[in-house]
């Protein structure tokens, strides 16, 4: 029973179901996770974790890379079901439509990617602001 809780709560966010959708659309590293959602590193690697200790995931390496993929031949059946599920309801999610397309772009950059690929956007604010004038009209 405790593992079947696991499952549901690792399903009950919507990080995690992002990333799982782009895991059952292929096999991804880290950095292109983060390039389909743009997060972090530590965001993308807390969600794999994740979603691999409950059993939907399996982990190998390729050279420099962690790869993740859904664990098909070492899941049991009930997992299987939830997944088959849980692809079915994020088929036709727009939002899920957007990631898979923006995982197409992603690209597998190496043990560099989080500094090269991690752009976070940040509105900087303008230092050549004009102070208000003000008239005096009494």
């Amino acid at each position: 029973m405790r593992g079947l809780v696991k499952v549901f709560k690792a399903l009950s966010d919507e990080s995690r179901l992002r990333v799982l959708n782009l895991i059952l659309e292929r096999e991804c590293c880290v950095c292109e996770v983060m390039q389909a959602l743009e997060i972090s590193q530590s965001k993308a690697s807390r969600i794999l974790s994740t979603l691999h200790d409950v059993g939907f995931l399996k982990l190998h390496k390729d050279g420099l890379w962690s790869l993740y993929s859904v664990d098909s031949d070492g899941m049991d059946a009930y997992l299987k079901e939830i997944l088959t599920a849980t692809r079915t309801a994020l088929r036709n999610n727009r939002q899920m439509e957007t990631d898979r397309e923006r995982l197409k772009t992603a690209i597998r950059t190496g043990p560099g990617c989080v500094n090269r690929n991690a752009k976070v956007s940040v509105r900087r604010l303008s230092t050549s602001r004009k102070p208000m004038e003000t008239t005096d009209e009494s």
